[in-house]
């Protein structure tokens, strides 16, 4: 470079203001200017979360010599090089995935700089947020906070659609697109501060996370380890070990316990749980066939359903029934004791 271009060099510098930076020791987190896009907003928010990064500079440009002096560069520069915290996905070369980076993972969705970034720094930091290094907590708050967040980002980054064909209706309302809206539009060229707006950005990227991770953490996880303790206990309910049983209503069971099943290579074992309800009573409830699906793998009785109170009693045998529903997915009882001869007569055929 000759002494003109160094002269310009260091007047770049100046402007993007890194002798300031440098001289308060503070790291320096490099992207692309102009338009900002949610990948690189929610990677530079996660990064935030880090010690050595909460401080950190955020210079934006496209200027390589600039991005050069950062710590770390992500969503520009055409460079995917962990060893020199350099997290692009632009460039033509690229083809990484959860599942290439490690084969344990089965997310197949082409990373995008977001993706990147949690994948190097992600259980560092969910734990830097929860301030939690138990395992397997992390290792599993690690997963569901990529398939469950980040794993859309990269999707829509790299173009990828949820489906094949034309859609139905269009989906106006996700992060990507309100951080998108943020950028100033064709009649705000040059009467807006971009920067002012990507900060705006920052703010609701880095919202939306932490909820996500919170929810997760405090609500996600324990309704897990619920359903573990109650698919571990089902031979004290039931010798059959085919009925869980809850110690109180309201547990999200339904998705954990597929995958306990399948974690436990105990796939379609468990057919009933019972459970209070918010009454004083309890229910009975079939296990569907899958998540969301209306199919049971065992419904409660053909001959109960739709019938309610003394008749639905004298039909079990014990006073105290409820209801069953029409399609028997679902019945209700004033004791335990009742719920569990419902879902063990089902058992016994419906």
């Amino acid at each position: 470079m000759n002494l003109q271009g160094i002269s310009q060099l260091l007047v770049s510098i100046k402007k993007e203001g890194l002798f300031t930076m440098k001289a308060d020791g503070k790291l320096c987190i490099g992207t692309h200017d102009g338009n900002f896009h949610c990948d690189e907003v929610l990677a530079i928010s996660m990064l935030k979360n880090l010690p050595e990064y909460a401080d950190a500079k955020i210079i934006r440009s496209r200027n390589m010599a600039i991005l050069d002096t950062c710590d770390i560069v992500v969503d520009v520069g055409a460079i995917y090089d962990p060893s020199r915290h350099r997290y692009d996905h632009h460039q033509k070369s690229f083809t990484e995935t959860m599942s290439s980076l490690n084969p344990d993972f089965r997310w197949t969705t082409r990373l995008s700089s977001a993706g990147l970034v949690y994948y190097h720094f992600g259980k560092r930091i969910l734990s830097q947020i929860l301030n939690c290094q138990e395992e397997p907590k992390m290792t599993h708050l690690y997963k569901k906070v990529y398939e469950n967040f980040v794993e859309e980002i990269d999707a829509i980054d790299n173009g990828i659609a949820t489906h094949d064909g034309p859609s139905r209706y269009r989906i106006t309302t996700t992060l990507s697109s309100r951080v998108g809206g943020l950028n100033p539009n064709w009649l705000e060229s040059g009467k807006v501060s971009i920067e002012e707006r990507f900060e705006k950005a920052l703010q609701l990227v880095g919202s939306e996370f932490m909820n996500k991770v919170s929810y997760f953490a405090e609500v996600w996880y324990p309704a897990k380890i619920n359903v573990e303790n109650a698919v571990n206990n089902r031979f004290n309910v039931d010798p059959s070990g085919a009925i869980i049983e809850f110690p109180s209503g309201g547990v999200p069971w339904k998705e954990h316990l597929f995958t306990i099943e399948e974690e436990k290579g105990i796939e379609n074992t468990i057919q009933f749980a019972v459970f209070p309800d918010d009454n004083g009573g309890w229910r009975v409830c079939g296990v569907p066939v899958a998540v969301g699906s209306f199919e049971l793998r065992t419904p409660l009785r053909a001959e109960w359903r739709g019938i309610r109170d003394q008749e639905l009693s004298n039909l079990l045998g014990i006073e105290g029934a409820i209801f069953v529903h029409a399609n028997g997915f679902i019945g209700g009882h004033k004791t335990r004791e009742g719920a569990l001869v419902m879902a063990k007569l089902s058992l016994n055929k419906s």
